[in-house]
């Protein structure tokens, strides 16, 4: 994949890092002398495209006509939007990525902008934490479907009530599949017989709703059902 990075701030700096330990084909556009000189010691040279991204003759020598995604990370929300108009209607970019560097912006990130993909920080925090929050001791390794779906895990604790149940007994939600157990280093294959120990560390993938679903009924202790009653 060839992508083209406008804005050479550490977010560019690290998605440019990352995408070459990937083997994808990177051109990084900057033109602040003060950030050149740390990109030059973090990137190689060919990478780094030295002048302004906002201009489209220096897009043109940076290769945006064979770019296959334009990532602008600008510290400017105007130029970041005017670089996705420009890479998609101008040149034909098939993605855009856009970066939003004050959320009272955010409204304008939108595809009739011809913006794909708004990176909002502050948004991402805010779900970070309420998801944090929401799902307690379970831990997201990995988003798909563009955040709609997650690989978790969660480690059983003691008293609940989801030891020793066979895991066709559970009742778990509609969107989530337990996909593994590890036990004692041993990877195990659920199976509808398959119970839950205590202190195995299970894999599921899920939506938001069943992560939270999940994380109760991973945490409803049998000593509260007792105080309950």
């Amino acid at each position: 994949m060839n992508v083209l990075i406008a804005g050479g701030d550490p977010t560019g700096a690290q998605l440019a890092s990352l995408l070459l330990e990937q083997n994808h084909e990177v051109c990084l556009v900057e033109h602040r002398s003060e950030v050149l000189a740390h990109l030059h010691v973090e990137l190689p040279t060919e990478v780094i495209y030295e002048d302004s991204a906002t201009d489209p003759r220096v897009l043109e020598a940076a290769g945006i006509r064979n770019a296959d995604v334009l990532v602008a990370c600008t510290s400017n929300d105007a130029d970041n939007l005017a670089l996705c108009y420009l890479a998609n209607t101008l040149y034909s970019v098939p993605r855009t990525i856009g970066r939003i560097n004050n959320p009272r912006h955010a409204w304008l990130f939108n595809d009739k902008l011809h913006v794909d993909v708004a990176l909002n920080e502050s948004t991402i925090l805010a779900h970070l934490i309420e998801e944090e929050m929401s799902l307690g001791d379970m831990m997201t390794l990995l988003k798909l479907r563009r955040g709609q779906y997650s690989l978790v895990e969660v480690v059983i604790p003691p008293d609940v009530k989801a030891v020793g149940t066979p895991i066709k007994d559970l009742p778990l939600p509609d969107q989530c599949v337990i996909v593994a157990i590890i036990r004692k280093n041993q990877m195990i294959v659920p199976r509808g017989a398959t119970s839950f120990e205590v202190g195995d560390e299970v894999l599921a993938i899920t939506d938001h709703d069943g992560g939270e679903q999940l994380a109760e009924l991973f945490t409803n202790y049998k000593n509260h059902e007792t105080d309950m009653e």
